[in-house]
């Protein structure tokens, strides 16, 4: 690790497959990194790869920090980490940031928010786009809300691991960013294990097909990326069925509330639920294709 002027005291709490090579890509960036894993043997892994150090509990990991970034499961994953005497904002001090790489409610966001500020910490929800090829290669897309000082502080830091960083508004507006992103990956994803399944029972070359197609309005990153996985039937490549799920089920509740209409994303989140009852939980979000062909 090279130390530069640059270079900040962070803690990084949560180690899953998208937090272990975000908070690598801290370290190796020069930033004073102390990590924090509910699986404690998962934080030793981290610290023997990476270098940095890891705290017994979130509050120990933030000690001390000026930025603290979370990447755990759900609002209720979050909470626990943040509140009580082991949470975070029990050792955090006035000036330092709160940063969550959750996908979580934009209730949460306004929550965290109003908590932090009544200690004078500044609060970012800051979910991520880019699955785990995109941590692991810090390729990142960052959508953020709440301040413009928190974000100046935040953003360089971030950088470590982003290719597309962008303040949308305040507290809230990252996570209602990130709904707008699941609900697009949705319907593309089903439109696309639709048109291969239509090809196959069509009798002709899909790959061929895609080839072609994908060179036209047709693209998307989903058809680059996904078509020959899923030809082969092999859907251990990212994103899983179970984590799409909750995100729908995030946006489709946020729906509700803002009068949005959401049908294709409703329907997309029960066809998410047969491929649960294939078996597929642990699947990519691509196995769209595999609830057609059984």
């Amino acid at each position: 690790m090279t130390i530069s002027a640059n270079s900040k005291k962070v803690a990084f709490i949560g180690l899953g497959v998208m937090g272990f090579p975000m908070a690598g890509f801290l370290q190796k960036n020069g930033h004073e990194t102390r990590v924090y894993n509910r699986t404690s043997s998962k934080a030793g892994q981290w610290t023997q790869q990476y270098g940095g150090l890891h705290g017994s509990t979130p509050a120990e990991a933030a000690l001390g920090a000026e930025l603290v970034f979370l990447c755990v499961g759900n609002d209720d994953d979050v909470r626990s980490v943040v509140y009580g005497e082991h949470g975070v904002l029990a050792s955090m001090q006035p000036g330092s940031v709160l940063i969550d790489h959750t996908t979580a409610s934009a209730e949460l966001a306004r929550e965290l928010a109003a908590a932090c500020a009544e200690q004078g910490i500044g609060f970012l929800d800051a979910p991520v786009s880019g699955g785990q090829a995109g941590a692991e290669n810090g390729v990142l897309t960052i959508m953020v809300g709440g301040d413009s000082e928190a974000y100046a502080k935040a953003e360089p830091v971030m950088q470590a691991y982003a290719r597309c960083c962008k303040l949308l508004g305040p507290a809230g507006a990252g996570q209602l960013a990130k709904m707008v992103n699941q609900i697009c990956i949705a319907g593309v994803v089903q439109g696309l294990a639709e048109g291969l399944h239509f090809a196959q029972n069509a009798g002709l070359d899909a790959a061929a097909v895609v080839e072609v197609i994908s060179q036209g309005a047709a693209q998307s990153w989903q058809m680059q990326n996904r078509y020959q996985t899923m030809l082969k039937g092999e859907y251990d490549f990212g994103f899983a069925v179970d984590w799409m799920r909750k995100d729908l089920s995030i946006a489709l509740s946020e729906a509700r509330k803002n009068g949005s209409h959401l049908p294709l994303t409703a329907l997309v989140d029960q066809f998410y639920s047969e491929v649960q009852r294939m078996g597929g939980n642990r699947w990519d979000t691509s196995s769209l294709l595999a609830r057609l062909q059984k």
